[in-house]
């Protein structure tokens, strides 16, 4: 991100990087499965056959509680017919209306689609047994203006296991840090367009992942279910919390709007034509491209804010967009955490020990998520940082075209638009080296099909390619990685080699017109 941010550093004010909207699921693990929940339904002596109407009563309790929620604060309780209609339309409507500025605002009742159990027939046991499947049932939006969080809703499901979904937005959190803090902001919608003390601003934002989120959560689930207040709750151990879906956004800041629509067309470009599939895997943290599984896609869409490019990876994505006209957005959403690591805690042969494992669902993790996701959108911006060079494209090619002298050596020129010099040129700007940089041996296979018709052997190429890298660190376009035998590309070498691709690829015709 800092090349990103050097290269455009007269048009950005700021950047904010930290979590947007975020979407927890608490699951009441004991009844969540056929066999826990027969365990309870016999602790309150329940046979599978009764399980229709003890399941209704339980609905029944809930709805009540609802309404009842609803009426002593004074709130109107709706039902909603079509679960496709915009809710948030509603509650915004109902927030000017009635002047609401902190409480409950409505509670909103919609048959929705869920995971439940139902009561079928055995034939070989002839008995009755509880399976489990998807099918509709009853849900119960209560929606809070909150103090912290600003509009947020829970969501309970009235049928078993009573699943619940707490939705808060991290943007909505920050504006009221900052007006605590007095600091002065300009927000739109859903994203800042100017923050007086950025760096402040980030500390605060910080500060939400660190929250004691077990505590937060289970009051907000006490407000909506009210068995977790009576008797019969008392085996239910209360929820377990994990995050069904979390968008990180690393919002980049620019002067005005015409400053952002100066760039942004060049920036999309790149995006579609440049970023391949290994690309987008090395982006997500992905090493090796070649043991990934699952369908990476690209898909350009256009918005009502502007145009969206999101990258997708199975159920992981990436996206960049333009919001409010003058902020760039670069956001990623986990949906499928397993796909990271996370260093904890576990046991090796017996053993206590702390090795890097699969990152959980649940909320024990949220500190990652956030470095990972903060991670992907800064290599993401890092990928960027070769396009919008202003300057004629001569000033950057002809300094490598001429020979250089560096330790009492001279080197020759460069010819970064010939064939030769291009095809060894090019693999540098892999993704994949962006962030680990790369090696002789890691070249090889490159340089291989280069030089296959010369009859050469490994350790020659190998030799040509120490050569080729020394002559790349004369003319400043690699740098070594201290303390390694690793490279990276400078900041001229990105250009030079973005520039050469851009011009080997242009229309002659378009030049010409």
């Amino acid at each position: 991100m800092k090349r990103f941010v050097k290269r455009h550093n007269d048009r950005i004010i700021g950047i904010i990087a930290g979590y947007d909207r975020v979407v927890f699921r608490g699951t009441l693990r004991s009844i969540s499965y056929v066999e826990g929940l027969e365990i309870f339904l016999r602790s309150r002596h329940v046979l599978n056959k009764d399980f229709g109407a003890f399941s209704e009563r339980a609905t029944r309790q809930l709805r009540e509680h609802a309404r009842e929620y609803a009426r002593r604060a004074g709130r109107p309780y709706l039902y909603q017919a079509s679960s496709t209609a915009s809710k948030q339309t509603l509650v915004q409507q109902i927030i000017q209306r009635d002047g609401v500025r902190q409480g409950l605002i409505c509670v909103i009742a919609c048959v929705e689609p869920c995971r439940t159990f139902k009561i079928c027939g055995n034939r070989e046991t002839k008995t009755v047994d509880l399976r489990s499947f998807d099918g509709k049932c009853e849900h119960v939006y209560f929606y809070f203006l909150d103090r912290d969080f600003g509009v947020m809703h829970v969501r309970l499901q009235t049928w078993f296991p009573f699943s619940i979904q707490i939705c808060l937005n991290g943007r909505e959190w920050l504006a009221r840090q900052l007006d605590r803090a007095r600091i002065g902001y300009e927000k739109r919608d859903n994203c800042f367009t100017w923050i007086e003390r950025v760096e402040q601003a980030q500390r605060l934002l910080d500060r939400l992942w660190k929250r004691k989120w077990q505590r937060c959560l289970d009051a907000w689930a006490r407000r909506a279910n009210c068995w977790l207040q009576t008797e019969d709750g008392r085996q239910l151990r209360g929820y377990y919390w994990s995050i069904r879906q979390q968008e990180f956004a690393t919002d980049v800041m620019f002067r005005d709007g015409p400053t952002l629509a100066e760039i942004c067309p060049a920036l999309q470009r790149h995006a579609i034509e440049r970023f391949r599939s290994h690309e987008v895997l090395r982006f997500l943290g992905r090493r090796n491209p070649a043991r990934c599984q699952g369908e990476v896609c690209t898909r350009l869409s256009k918005r009502s804010e502007g145009v969206c490019i999101k990258h997708r990876v199975a159920e992981n994505s990436i996206k960049m967009y333009d919001k409010e006209g003058s902020v760039l957005r670069i956001e990623t959403t986990i949906n499928n955490p397993r796909w990271f690591r996370v260093r904890r805690r576990t046991k090796r042969q017996g053993q206590p020990c702390i090795a890097w494992l699969p990152m959980r669902k649940g909320i024990a993790d949220i500190g990652r998520r956030a470095q990972v996701s903060r991670a992907a959108n800064a290599r993401y911006l890092d990928a960027l940082s070769v396009v919008g060079e202003t300057a004629p494209c001569h000033r950057v090619l002809d300094p490598v075209t001429r020979p250089v002298h560096d330790q009492g050596r001279c080197y020759r020129p460069l010819r970064p638009i010939a064939p030769a010099d291009f095809g060894r040129l090019e693999p540098l700007q892999d993704a994949r080296f962006l962030l680990h940089g790369f090696r002789n041996g890691e070249l090889f296979d490159h340089w291989e099909d280069l030089l296959a018709d010369q009859d050469l052997t490994r350790k020659q190429i190998s030799g040509r390619i120490t050569r080729w890298l020394a002559l790349l660190r004369a003319h400043g376009l690699i740098y070594r990685l201290s303390g390694t035998y690793r490279y990276r590309l400078t900041k001229t070498g990105h250009q030079v080699v973005t520039i050469a691709a851009s011009v080997r690829q242009a229309n002659s015709l378009a030049l010409a017109a």
